[in-house]
């Protein structure tokens, strides 16, 4: 593949991704190419390319043609017990790794999010979206970073009905409050331990709204 090619390929993936995790292709619809094509304004080539690479990374299904993969109930439990182990790690590594400018940013990011009940839940999940994300970042692994995306892609495809009460929101912020502090110490054990928890936590109120 040309250097061109591969760039494009990248850039429709890219974008792909995006229309799956906006909701604007949901688990379980088809996705024909030549459809493809005409909406993205690119060649056959490169979203093909695009569309092997996200089979690969668990995006997608080929089911007669492409299909946007659903998780089994069945999953659940493997989808939490990965993202509790990169979690870990993410954060066990941006206490070794992460910088004052990047400490200061993820405490600002805690700041917005409270108190919790002046912000919507669209705007507190993109503002705790960012605050893992830049923890990831810290760590500065570009493996890792790609299983935590798949972990973050697996755990959407659950579309789970389930609104947090008050008091769980503020048990997440505290725990946020003590990943930064155990960051800003380079305490790397009671970061992986504190992000574990974080994920258990989340587990304990999901589960039982999946019925499992």
């Amino acid at each position: 593949m040309k250097p061109a090619e591969n760039a494009m390929s990248t850039d429709v993936r890219s974008r792909l991704r995006s229309m799956i995790l906006g909701g604007e292709l949901l688990p379980g619809q088809r996705i024909v190419e030549d459809e493809l094509c005409e909406r993205l304004g690119a060649g056959r080539t490169p979203v093909r390319e695009a569309l092997l690479l996200m089979q690969g990374e668990g995006y997608l299904s080929r089911e007669r043609g492409w299909v946007v993969k659903q998780v089994v109930r069945s999953q659940v439990g493997a989808i939490f017990e990965s993202r509790a182990a990169v979690e870990g790690a993410t954060a066990r590594l941006a206490a070794r790794r992460i910088t004052p400018a990047e400490l200061a940013g993820l405490s600002a990011l805690i700041e917005q999010m409270q108190p919790a009940e002046r912000l919507t839940r669209h705007e507190l999940n993109r503002l705790n979206g960012l605050f893992h994300q830049g923890i990831v970042d810290a760590a500065a692994n570009p493996l890792l970073a790609q299983f935590h995306e798949r972990t973050q892609f697996q755990y959407w495809m659950l579309r789970v009905p389930v609104l947090f009460a008050e008091q769980e929101i503020r048990q997440s912020n505290e725990q946020h409050g003590a990943i930064l502090a155990a960051l800003a110490a380079g305490d790397e054990d009671t970061a992986e331990r504190v992000a574990r928890q974080h994920v258990e936590m989340t587990r304990a109120i999901v589960e039982p709204a999946l019925h499992l």
